[in-house]
C-alpha cells in the first residue's frame, strides 16, 4: 500500500551521504502521500550504509506509526507538524551539514552575497532563534515545527518561496514539492552556506548583493519570462 513512498523516501535518504550532507546517522528525509494522509520517514539511528527500503516507517500527520517495525526518526513530530500546516510540501530534509549547521549554531542568517544564492532566493536564508526553555522542556520535536512556522510568519515569508531554514543552535531543514527538490534544496543550502562563510572570511566587510542582481538572477530562473534551462 505504501511501497511507492517508502521507495522514494529510501532513495532520497541515500542521496544525503552521496552529497556529503550527513555523517553517521545525522539526518533524515521524509516523503508525503497527501491522498493517504501519511508520510514515509527514515528509521531512527539506522546507519545509511545498512538502510533498506523495507525499514522505512510510515506515520500519519499526528506522528503516529501506521506501518513499520522500526522506531521512526526522532524528528518525526517536526515533519508531521510541517506537513499538517504547510499543505503543499511534498518532502522534508533535515541534515547537520557542516557549513549550514555552523550558521545555525552561530544563530546567523546566511546573507545573500552572490548570484548562486540569488538563483534560488531573494532573501537571506532565515535562522529561527533558539527555542524557549518552555518549548525545549515540553514536547521538543513537536515545538520545533512551530518554532520554524512562527519565524516564517514573523518574517513574512512564504514556505512555497523560501524552502529552507536554519534553527538556531540546531541545524537546517529544507523542503520541496517532492523528494528530489527537497534534497536539491539541502545541497544548495550547504553550498551557499560554504560560499558565504568563505566570502566573509576573505572580506568581513563584504557588501550584500545589490538588488538589481538579486532580481535578475531570481527572475531569469523563476520569473514569468524565465529563460534558464530547457523549459518544458
Amino acid at each position: 500500500m505504501y511501497q511507492d513512498i517508502k521507495q522514494a523516501c529510501f532513495e532520497a535518504n541515500m542521496q544525503l551521504p552521496k552529497l556529503g550532507l550527513v555523517v553517521f546517522t545525522f539526518g533524515n528525509v521524509s516523503v508525503v502521500d497527501r491522498e493517504k494522509g501519511v508520510f514515509a520517514i527514515k528509521p531512527s539511528g539506522v546507519p545509511y550504509e545498512s538502510l533498506q527500503a523495507d525499514q522505512i516507517v510510515i506515520c500519519d500527520f499526528d506522528a503516529k506509526v501506521v506501518e513499520g517495525t522500526f522506531r521512526p526518526s526522532s524528528d518525526t513530530k517536526t515533519h508531521a507538524v510541517l506537513y499538517k500546516h504547510w499543505t503543499e510540501i511534498g518532502s522534508i530534509v533535515h541534515t547537520h551539514s557542516t557549513y549550514a549547521t555552523s550558521f545555525a549554531q552561530a544563530q546567523m542568517d546566511i546573507p545573500i552575497l552572490g548570484t548562486t544564492h540569488a538563483d534560488h532566493l531573494t532573501v537571506d536564508v532565515p535562522c529561527a532563534p533558539p527555542m524557549s526553555d518552555e518549548m525545549i522542556k515540553g514536547d521538543y520535536e513537536y515545538e520545533t515545527g512551530f518554532q520554524i512556522m512562527n519565524h516564517f510568519e514573523k518574517k513574512g515569508f512564504s514556505y512555497k518561496e523560501v524552502e529552507m531554514v536554519l534553527l538556531g543552535n540546531h541545524a537546517p531543514f529544507t523542503w520541496g514539492k517532492n523528494a528530489e527538490k527537497a534534497v536539491y534544496n539541502a545541497g544548495v543550502l550547504e553550498a551557499v552556506a560554504q560560499m558565504a562563510y568563505l566570502t566573509c572570511t576573505l572580506n568581513p566587510r563584504v557588501n550584500r548583493l545589490k538588488d538589481t542582481l538579486i532580481e535578475k538572477h531570481y527572475e531569469r530562473k523563476h520569473g514569468k519570462s524565465a529563460y534558464y534551462g530547457q523549459g518544458c
